[in-house]
């Protein structure tokens, strides 16, 4: 251990830029073993580790580190797996820089950080490969079960925790593939489809039950669910896409950053999209422009380079500093061609309702600092410009659905931001035995929270079923 000073930060080997940008691959190489090793040797094992302080999942990321470093390789599985039930996805999509390897002890003494994801992802593939992981096997049976409305990261979380319990779980999702997001919005270069794939099998080998194709409040009542199960869980995410509000912005070829993705991803699975066939939902051959600065901005530019977008424009109203997506992400794209207006905001969509030609934009400068603490963007009079544009992506983040109007249960509370008002401790929400978990709770945020709050969730639901002085759900 301690090498971080005869040896330098080294990630896995990245695929040329102009190879990838002609497919949907994941564009890093997997760590070698001994490189992993290497590098995980470089961990300074400091008394005070700030990457598990500043990893939203505590994940015991020193001790793993020294057992890869060691050759330990199932030991590291095991110490990884045990506050992560999804460690191969966080260690592809985290925003690594923002967290663990943002607090490196040794980052900040200037030798560079571990390379903790990459490793994070080598140990989780090693453990696929090897057999180590196995379907669980609760010691004890139990007759009660839980219900889970949701298939993306809180729900998976939350229902192999509570397999784990020996709980009866039944999870159900509104898509024809379990995943949510991490199937339908995460593109392939990023996640490749049979990572989460694997993971939904080892669930169902773990006795899971997936209930695919229901749309809860349309296909089947909430209630349904309330009377079948001794608790509930509400993990439904955000999908409520903001728009974007200027003139023209209702002109065809402005489209939704969801609808765009899941399009191209559904495509790639092999399905007939006929939105993405037509061209409404393809950026072959256009002049595109994404709106935005997060990781889904970031997912929709990219997608459009591998589709074959003659030009891709970023806008972003902040400058690079100010950009909440990952900055990796950001480095990517402008390797594969993508062009960043940084201070630009746009101010009318041209063109007419049948066909968008292109954006008027607002130059911006960042004034004082609003009631988020951010300097706020500010127009700079007589600043404007033009961009053409064939295809437009609205990337501007997303809100929650009315849950207590869509499920027809006024009980549930919300916050001033819509999202589910939960106990802070347990996450149960107002109606007893209903917990909630993930975006639908804190809002659009990272996966490596909704794994938090699946776990948080699970163990909640865990107490109180096995407390014999709380009735079940399903007997009140």
């Amino acid at each position: 251990m301690l090498k971080f000073v005869s040896r330098d930060r080294e990630t896995p080997t990245k695929r040329n830029p102009g190879v990838r940008r002609r497919d949907f691959d994941e564009i890093y190489a997997p760590f070698a073993r001994d490189r992993a090793a290497a590098q995980a040797a470089r961990c300074s094992q400091c008394g005070i580790p700030f990457c598990q302080d500043h990893c939203p999942l505590g994940n015991d990321i020193p001790d793993w580190l020294k057992l890869v470093a060691e050759g330990r390789l199932e030991e590291a599985y095991a110490v990884s797996s045990a506050t992560n039930n999804m460690p191969e996805v966080c260690g592809r999509i985290c925003p690594q820089d923002r967290l663990c390897e943002g607090s490196c002890v040794i980052e900040q003494s200037g030798h560079g950080t571990v390379t903790i994801g990459a490793v994070e992802q080598f140990i989780t593939e090693t453990a696929w490969e090897e057999g180590w992981i196995k379907p669980v096997k609760p010691a004890v049976e139990r007759a009660e079960s839980v219900g889970i409305i949701g298939a993306g990261p809180a729900g998976l979380a939350a229902a192999e925790e509570l397999r784990k319990e020996g709980f009866q779980v039944k999870v159900y999702d509104r898509y024809d593939r379990t995943g949510g997001l991490l199937v339908y919005g995460i593109p392939n270069f990023k996640l490749d489809k049979h990572v989460v794939g694997r993971r939904t099998e080892h669930l169902e080998k773990s006795g899971v039950e997936f209930v695919r194709n229901v749309d809860i409040g349309k296909d089947m009542a909430f209630g349904e669910i309330r009377a079948e199960h001794d608790a509930v869980l509400i993990a439904t995410g955000v999908y409520k896409a903001r728009d974007l509000v200027c003139p023209g912005s209702g002109s065809a070829g402005v489209v939704a950053a969801l609808d765009y993705l899941t399009a191209s991803n559904r495509e790639g699975l092999g399905d007939k999209v006929d939105a993405f066939d037509s061209g409404e939902l393809n950026a072959d051959g256009k002049k595109v422009v994404v709106i935005g600065g997060g990781d889904t901005a970031m997912d929709c530019v990219r997608t459009a380079v591998r589709q074959g977008a003659t030009s891709v424009t970023c806008l972003y109203r902040r400058d690079r500093k100010n950009m909440p997506g990952s900055a990796r992400e950001t480095a990517n794209a402008e390797e594969e061609g993508v062009i960043f207006e940084w201070l630009a905001a746009p101010k009318a969509v041209r063109g007419d309702a049948a066909k968008a030609a292109g954006i008027r934009v607002a130059r911006m400068e960042l004034g004082a600092p609003d009631a988020s603490g951010r300097r706020a963007p500010v127009e700079i009079d007589g600043a404007e410009f033009d961009l053409e544009a064939d295809l437009v992506v609205k990337a501007l983040g997303f809100e929650p659905e009315d849950m207590p109007a869509l499920f027809d249960a006024p009980e549930l509370k919300t916050t001033a931001y819509g999202t589910l008002r939960v106990d802070g401790e347990t996450l149960e929400t107002a109606l007893p035995g209903v917990y909630a978990a993930g975006d639908i709770v804190r809002g659009a945020s990272l996966v490596v929270w909704a794994i938090v709050d699946g776990r948080k969730a699970a163990a909640a639901i865990t107490e109180r079923l096995k407390d014999a002085r709380t009735r079940p759900l399903a007997a009140q």
